[in-house]
């Protein structure tokens, strides 16, 4: 059985998931507790905090906090609280001053002021929304995301660069020594598994890498660490990207010891949903499994969609890959 795999108490380890935008809380909706199936033993999740747009970005230059955005859809997902009170995390205001702002990103800046500090502010509301888990900010100090493309511009701010368009050639936090939570090191220390993505590449998944501290801490764990790949390309961030070209970006910033494996979704897209994608300029990620073993990763590949209008990961597909992942040893699925 994998390492942190308790079949007495039907327990499956520590588990980290670190990322950010709407592929960490789909994450988090397939690992939190369900009651009579395995669990994991703790639960944790860095999130990324150098969003720039809507009413994050506005707080942000408002009030010169860490963005709220992120971190709040982390925690209405794995909250027991009442519904109401997760509803009203939830609500966006539409109309007058406030139009745009979320309660819930009011509210964790108001008590990151009355706390003194945004990271003990996160930490409270674990106990306000009944947290089944842990939830913390990448790092503590307001960061800049930066990005210098092919034709030689430099783009700052995370909206900015999602919606400036061609490839990428560098990412960087400003300021670069920036700091994690305390905490935050500690639970990579200890996991069991690591988990990075789905979610926007260079704006969710590797601002988290570029803090030193939680980049030094995967490479020193003896976790397994899975990459879970996008579903499709991200039009002016991933166009045309394979699941090994997500890799290689990952490896650039973070070297060889952060992922082991990659996690991939196998089956197709119906022809109605592809069209919408294709009118956005996005299509599916191609799994390229010869690039993939030169990077002598483990390749497992699944069914992992949910259709709607577009697609995304399905929680219960994941929640079985993932799980399937710590209790054998995968070589291939």
């Amino acid at each position: 059985m994998a390492k942190g795999y308790d079949p007495l108490k039907n327990t499956l380890g520590k588990v980290v998931a670190i990322g950010g935008g709407t592929g960490l809380p789909a994450l988090l909706e397939a690992l939190r507790p369900i009651y009579g199936e395995p669990k994991f033993e703790k639960l944790s999740a860095i999130v990324t905090v150098s969003d720039t747009g809507g009413s994050s970005g506005r707080l942000r230059r408002d009030l010169g906090t860490l963005a709220p955005g992120d971190i709040r859809n982390c925690l209405v997902v794995l909250s027991d609280a009442p519904e109401l009170l997760r509803k009203l995390f939830q609500y966006r205001f539409s109309s007058g001053e406030l139009e745009g702002h979320s309660f819930g990103n009011l509210f964790i800046v108001a008590l990151a002021e009355v706390m003194g500090d945004f990271s003990t502010a996160i930490e409270k509301l674990h106990d306000i929304l009944a947290i089944k888990g842990q939830i913390f900010p990448s790092t503590r100090e307001n960061v800049e995301l930066v990005a210098r493309f092919d034709d030689g511009s430099v783009v700052k701010g995370e909206e900015f660069i999602a919606k400036k368009g061609g490839k990428i050639v560098e990412i960087s936090l400003e300021p670069s020594d920036c700091t994690p939570p305390e905490k935050a090191i500690e639970i990579l220390e200890e996991a069991d598994l690591i988990l990075l993505g789905p979610g926007s590449l260079f704006t969710s998944v590797i601002p988290n890498l570029l803090v030193p501290d939680i980049k030094r801490a995967i490479q020193r764990s003896r976790a397994r660490k899975i990459y879970v790949c996008n579903l499709v390309t991200q039009p002016g961030e991933t166009d045309n990207f394979s699941a090994s070209d997500h890799i290689k970006e990952i490896f650039k910033i973070a070297s060889r010891g952060v992922v082991d494996t990659i996690l991939v979704n196998v089956a197709p897209i119906s022809e109605k949903v592809l069209k919408n994608y294709m009118e956005k300029s996005s299509i599916p990620v191609k799994v390229d499994e010869k690039e993939l073993y030169s990077q002598n990763l483990v390749i497992v590949k699944k069914d992992l969609i949910l259709e709607g209008e577009f697609v995304r990961h399905d929680p219960k597909k994941l929640r079985r890959a993932i799980f399937e992942l710590i209790t054998k040893t995968v070589e291939k699925i």
